[in-house]
């Protein structure tokens, strides 16, 4: 297994972190999913606004991270996210809206 990131490792521009990469990979996969359920549903039940706004603010913070600490590409994986629980978080808001007009 070692060997794996060490050849990843080699790919990679010095400074670079395959982990970090991987990780917003996985989130921007599931971000669609979630939209695509909000979009859906009509509901906001389920969803936790805090829960999205504390990733939110995260994903602001991986930003600035990138802007000032370590300049890469990678910084568009973040801005990715944050568009995507971004369009979750308008969703939420819309439903809300639904459901209180259906009650």
């Amino acid at each position: 297994m070692t060997n794996v990131f060490e050849s990843v490792r080699e790919v990679l521009p010095k400074g670079f972190s395959i982990f970090e990469i991987l990780m917003l990979v996985c989130f921007a996969a599931s971000w669609p999913v979630s939209i695509y359920k909000s979009w859906k549903s009509h509901t906001d039940k389920g969803k936790s606004f805090l829960f999205e706004l504390l990733l939110f603010v995260g994903y602001i913070f991986g930003i600035l991270h990138k802007c000032y600490h370590s300049p890469d590409f990678v910084i568009w994986l973040y801005v990715l996210n944050l568009v995507m629980i971004s369009m979750d978080m308008a969703l939420y808001f819309r439903n809300l809206k639904l459901d209180e007009a259906g009650e």
